[in-house]
């Protein structure tokens, strides 16, 4: 599938390593043809409840954001090793679409009180300062920045120019921020107004290359075209069309809605999976039933799915069904893999021993991504919850400073002090959602993304 293709083509090349121990130590051991876990008890988590659990992961996911940050910019680092070990050499990469989440995260450090008001005011106003000074292209920035002086970062040889997708990400989160901060004082309103000249500059309809009733993902200076990647759904960007659609200055029409994301109807075309059915067709050019569960939390970190409805699907039911089928998928363990379970589900794209891969059900290497239940506690409370409680009361060697470590498997025997961006920051945003709805209001306040879903014929809750 073309979009995970080029989500994991500069990410595979990474160095595959063995084992490491966590932590806290050690708490798996390898016979010849299993893991065994030694599953211990941690005396620190033993006695907290779930609020003070969901504090304390949303706190150690902030700080990836916020002591974690690229210190030139303020903006999320790609990837945070804590082994030290870069094969790319890329520790001071800026990822534009995991900077959007992170602008989040940093709104729930401010409501969860881990930071104050004016601590967030100043780090978001040296943001604006880098990205109004950093490469543009059409008003779009490209997936990856070089943190000390904001130039782009090729992905791969032809994307080094606009990404209209990460883009979209990074908006969805500076539109939050200027809700959040647009009745304040006068040096805030100042930053909404930056916020608000960011967002009219990105040329929306220019990336429907010449007005073809589609948008396309990227564009490069030097390669123009050539990545040629029409963007149809379903996979994570929806939210790509709805600020397309949403934009007071480069607005797309209707049509490019339904005839380019929604294949003049053909997403309709839904299957079943564990008994659940996926409401949409996951996949364009693709026999998967079911993407990774990464489709059901980037474009919804503002994006309330409460009551979301149009003309092709109800868009709770889609996330709450995938998430489902994700951890009917653990119990079933067609695979039979080791530590799967109602404690221990989740897949979406991460590390993993191959390198970076797109994990779904029926592209199952045995690896469990944290992010995957963490980020859909909002759809799936109780199992969710439960894998939190899991992972710190029994797999605390599976945890580090910033949270649960990007990925793992039983099976193989493997893990790495690893994080990526991408996956840390749906952690602490969409559990506040879950908790408080924070991100959710604030993003379905704003006057003009309400415009943008009534022009696509959306139905919504406020």
């Amino acid at each position: 599938m073309k979009e995970l293709v080029k989500l994991g083509l500069s990410l595979v090349l990474l160095a595959v390593a063995p084992l490491v121990a966590g932590c806290n130590g050690p708490k798996t051991t390898k016979t010849e043809d299993t893991v065994v876990s030694e599953e211990t008890t941690d005396p620190n988590t033993m006695s907290l409840t779930d609020e003070e659990l969901m504090d304390k992961v949303q706190r150690q996911t902030f700080d990836y954001f916020w002591d974690g940050a690229e210190p030139v910019s303020g903006l999320a680092r790609e990837r945070i090793h804590l082994d030290d070990i870069y094969p790319s050499n890329d520790r001071d990469v800026i990822t534009t679409g995991g900077s959007g989440f992170g602008l989040m995260a940093i709104l729930v450090g401010v409501e969860r009180g881990f930071i104050t008001r004016d601590q967030a005011l100043e780090r978001y106003e040296r943001i604006m300062d880098y990205l109004a000074k950093a490469d543009r292209f059409h008003g779009a920035w490209p997936h990856w920045l070089h943190g000390p002086t904001g130039k782009t970062k090729p992905f791969s040889t032809k994307d080094d120019g606009g990404d209209l997708v990460e883009t979209a990400f990074l908006i969805q989160g500076l539109l939050t921020v200027h809700e959040y901060f647009k009745e304040g004082n006068a040096r805030e309103k100042l930053l909404t107004e930056n916020i608000q000249k960011l967002w009219e500059e990105v040329e929306w309809d220019w990336y429907t290359k010449g007005g073809e009733e589609v948008l396309y993902w990227h564009w490069s200076p030097n390669y123009a075209w050539e990545m040629d990647f029409p963007v149809g759904g379903y996979n994570e960007a929806l939210i790509m069309y709805i600020l397309a659609a949403a934009s007071p200055t480069h607005a797309i029409e209707k049509e490019v809605y339904e005839k380019g994301w929604a294949r003049s109807g053909s997403i309709t075309q839904d299957t079943d999976l564990y008994g659940l059915r996926t409401v949409l067709d996951h996949y364009e050019n693709d026999s998967s039933p079911v993407g990774p569960l990464f489709w059901a939390h980037y474009s919804y970190l503002g994006l309330d799915p409460n009551g979301l409805n149009d003309q092709f699907g109800d868009y709770w039911k889609l996330n709450t069904n995938h998430a489902l089928i994700h951890y009917k998928h653990a119990l079933e363990n067609p695979m039979g893999y080791q530590g799967y379970g109602e404690n221990m589900w989740g897949f979406t794209s991460s590390y993993s021993m191959k390198g970076y891969s797109a994990h779904r059900p029926d592209r199952d290497l045995g690896v469990i991504s944290p992010t995957a239940a963490l980020s859909s506690t909002p759809y799936t409370p109780e199992q969710s919850l439960r894998f939190l409680r899991h992972m710190y009361e029994e797999q605390d060697s599976l945890i580090g400073k910033y949270g649960p470590y990007d990925a793992f498997s039983f099976t193989h025997n493997w893990y790495l002090p690893r994080y990526l961006a991408i996956d840390q920051g749906p952690i602490p945003v969409m559990i506040e959602n879950h908790r408080s709805g924070l991100l959710w209001k604030l993003f379905m306040q704003n006057e003009e993304v309400r415009a943008g879903l009534e022009k696509l014929g959306f139905q919504y809750d406020l």
